[in-house]
């Protein structure tokens, strides 16, 4: 790993020349409130040997909070001794050479499966493809909790009838600190419950505090309520 920043890690496999220049593999990675995802799709970009340490200074500088470049002492040597191993199919802690020197963050995302990667339909930020999908439309978590469980988003009062739970949100999580930021609470989460007794559970609990705005939210496994603070 030649080093990363707020979307991109670089990789190396070989440190052996074609015409003077190596090959570097950018790997996308999205920042989600669950941690870090390595992305799936990897772009090749080819660096002049020579001029290996100045591409790795530009492209994640030092003034990036986000950015971190592996021991260029390594690199050096790495480089000096025309290292070169197979490419491997994924990046994991198994198949990074220098993990050890990652921030920890990037580590704990490497111990997961690649993902597809796309752009937040609104921000533009980098995200998990089909996690938080809202009117056909792909949108980061951040973006999905500010549009869905906003204000403005399908809240109810009272109890939920049939034809309502057809129309639930639906996202892979819901994230305690970003409900915080809009003064929203999970109050209810159901894993692994089936269908029937899960809708008589939600409307049970709506049903005890008609007047407050609650929103349901089916998720992977099961199903939140949320309330308004």
């Amino acid at each position: 790993m030649l080093g990363g920043n707020v979307s991109t890690l670089a990789v190396v496999n070989s440190f052996l020349p074609h015409d003077g220049a190596i090959t570097a593999r950018l790997v996308p990675i999205a920042r989600t409130p669950a941690g870090i995802v390595a992305g799936e799709a990897w772009q090749n970009v080819d660096i002049p040997l020579d001029g290996l340490f100045d591409w790795v200074d530009k492209t994640f500088p030092l003034e990036d909070d986000h950015a971190f470049i592996a021991p260029m002492r390594d690199i050096e040597l790495l480089a000096r001794v025309g290292w070169h191993s197979s490419l491997p199919e994924t990046i994991g802690e198994a198949t990074v050479l220098n993990v050890e020197d990652l921030p920890d963050d990037i580590a704990d995302g490497l111990a997961h499966s690649l993902a597809p990667v796309i752009s937040c339909g609104i921000c533009r930020r980098l995200c998990v493809r089909d996690e938080f999908l809202w009117k056909e439309k792909q949108l980061c978590a951040w973006d999905y909790h500010a549009t869905v469980f906003g204000r403005r988003g399908p809240w109810h009062n009272g109890p939920y009838e049939e034809r309502h739970f057809e129309t639930l949100p639906i996202c892979a999580y819901v994230a305690p600190a970003l409900l915080q930021e809009m003064n929203v609470e999970a109050i209810l989460l159901l894993s692994n419950v089936d269908e029937a007794p899960a809708r008589k559970a939600i409307n049970v609990l709506l049903q005890s505090d008609p007047t407050r705005p609650h929103l349901a939210v089916r998720t992977d496994g099961g199903f939140s309520v949320l309330r308004e603070m």
